[in-house]
């Protein structure tokens, strides 16, 4: 057989499941395989290069020297094939197609859901589908092929130099601080976090929120005390409202406050959380991605020039 007979793109990709999910029954579960499958798959894929991909671990298995430079051509290959089918989809389809999204919970109603009605104006053959996911699954969507688009945060994301994406800057969200409406310090002028160092703090017990939370506090210089734990906006604003602790919120949630919050912008120490859009390597170039991802541009910049409006 002709040498590049032996690349099978299918072999390769359970290959580059197994690096990034770290065992054969984590891969199967991504794959929807069976571990013996991925395991015969892999062997026929070694047997076809001519090289050993895996070797034992413990009880694991890792990949070898040589799977590494196998993956590092691979996802070349990957990149211009998603080209290809972007490219082949837009010839096929013209402004027609289908694009689903995977977004976290703030973002689908403040950045997805104004997209796809501006979507459904200027694209209106475009159909556009949304998943809500945790910051960080939504790149396990993205890797696994099931969202061509993820939204998340870029704290909780593959890094720049990350070969399988493409990441796109959105939007630097302030976070600010949601205090009681009788709380002494809700009219105080010049508020930073570090005059909040001895309140009790409503935040998760896990997860993006959580770090995102301690980080700033602690940059601040403290660390808070959790006094409270909820993930979901609306009981941490009415555990704020009820005056149990001080939490902070992101700017893209304001919508959600309530009338007995007083919202209040950090003056020179305020945090921000970045939000970022990624689609696998070469699929930004396909129309329905691209018009995706300017729709999104579009209600960020709108967002620019409203959100300080949401507070006064």
């Amino acid at each position: 057989m002709a040498e590049w007979d032996r690349w099978d793109v299918k072999k390769l990709q359970i290959l580059r499941t197994l690096r990034d999910r770290g065992t054969v029954t984590a891969t199967a579960e991504t794959l929807r395989m069976t571990p013996s499958a991925v395991s015969q798959q892999l062997t026929n894929l070694a047997r076809q290069l001519g090289v050993q991909l895996l070797e034992a671990h413990g009880r694991r298995v890792r990949l070898t020297d040589a799977a590494h430079l196998v993956l590092r051509h691979a996802e070349a290959v990957f990149a211009q094939l998603e080209r290809a089918d972007a490219e082949l989809a837009g010839y096929l389809q013209g402004e027609a197609g289908e694009v689903r999204v995977g977004a976290f919970s703030t973002a689908v109603p403040a950045l997805v859901v104004p997209a796809v009605q501006r979507l459904r104006t200027d694209r209106p053959a475009l159909e556009v589908r949304v998943r809500e996911a945790e910051a960080a699954e939504a790149y396990e969507l993205l890797s696994a092929g099931d969202v061509d688009l993820a939204l998340s945060l870029a704290a909780h994301a593959p890094t720049a130099r990350d070969p399988r994406f493409t990441r796109v800057p959105l939007l630097a969200d302030p976070l600010d601080v949601a205090l009681p409406a009788g709380h002494p310090r809700a009219a105080e002028p010049g508020l930073r976090l570090a005059d909040l160092s001895g309140e009790p703090w409503i935040f998760g017990g896990s997860g993006p929120w959580s770090e995102i939370t301690l980080t700033a506090c602690e940059a601040a210089g403290f660390v808070p005390e959790q006094a409270h734990s909820a993930s979901g906006w609306t009981a941490i604003l009415a555990m704020v409202e009820a005056g149990m602790g001080v939490a902070l919120v992101p700017r893209m949630a304001a919508a959600e406050r309530r009338s007995g919050v007083v919202m209040r912008v950090l003056s020179a120490d305020q945090p921000r959380r970045h939000v970022v859009a990624a689609v696998r390597r070469g699929a930004e170039e396909g129309a329905g991605v691209a018009h995706v991802l300017e729709a999104l541009r579009a209600v960020v910049a709108g967002r620019s020039r409203d959100l300080s409006d949401l507070l006064k």
